[in-house]
Formats: structure tokens, sequence, C-alpha cells
């Protein structure tokens, strides 16, 4: 499924962002030059709500921000490292460097939860989410979540 979803074009190394917003505004760019998401604005409204329902900070330094809505018919998803830890403290309190954005449709979990299951599946390893952090390009960042050989 990862394979599916994210494609080369869907991952950014390296962003210089400073704050949570500014993370999820780059990626949620990248998503939208898909042409997949129907309503940017709705899309980035419906993340914030979530994120206001609850942080979306996990351990280890990754942050999911993720939406369920009505501006997609399909999972979009798209992978972002930051040069900083930029300020969105999982419950180990590490800031965030490791962006993983997911909208999905509002129909059906299913998708959706297997795509958070497979994603953390593989950020489950520290040395996977190092060479995730050190890669400079977005065929690197690729290669940790899909194998050259998948």
């Amino acid at each position: 499924m990862l394979g599916d979803v994210l494609s080369e074009s869907m991952f950014l190394p390296s962003l210089d962002v400073q704050t949570k917003e500014a993370a999820i505004d780059r990626l949620l760019e990248c998503v939208c030059a898909t042409g997949k998401v129907r309503d940017r604005a709705q899309a980035r409204a419906d993340i914030l709500a979530n994120e206001g329902r609850m942080s979306t900070g996990m351990q280890h330094g990754i942050a999911i921000p993720h939406a369920k809505s009505d501006t997609v018919d399909e999972i979009v998803a798209a992978v972002a490292t930051t040069q900083a830890p930029v300020g969105l403290p999982g419950p180990d309190r590490e800031q965030a460097r490791i962006f993983i954005l997911l909208l999905s449709p509002k129909a059906g979990a299913g998708p959706h939860v297997r795509f958070l299951a497979e994603i953390a599946r593989v950020l489950k390893h520290r040395s996977l989410r190092q060479r995730l952090i050190e890669a400079v390009d977005a065929v690197s960042m690729r290669r940790v979540f899909i194998p050259a050989d998948e």
C-alpha cells in the first residue's frame, strides 16, 4: 500500500520550517499538486481541526497530521523531514523531525488504518528513522519505506 500512495514526488527532504503549521502547509502543497485534493483550504481546515482535537505528535520525533476529509476520494500522503526539530512534541516530549501528512476519504476506515499501520511498522526502527532524517533526496527517503527490490 505504501508504494501505491507514496510516489517519489511525495517526499520532501530537509524542510526549513519553524512551525508545525508551516510543515503541514508544505506537505499539503505537495499532495495538492497531485490533483487529488479538490479543496486545499478545506483539507487544511480538516487537518488543523484534527490537530485541535488531539496532538498528532508521536514518539521518536514523528508527527502524523491527518484527517478524514470530503476533499479526497482516495488516500493521499506526503512525507517530510525537517532541518531542525519542530514544536509538535509527542508523548516522549521529543519535537518532530519526521512529518507524514495523510488525507483519506471519510467513507471507510480500513485503508486509513492500514496505511497508518504500515507507516508505524517502518518507523518503529530507530535505524530507519535515522536514514530518513539523513536522506538528502526523495529517492533515498522513499527507499526507507519502499526498498528498491519491491
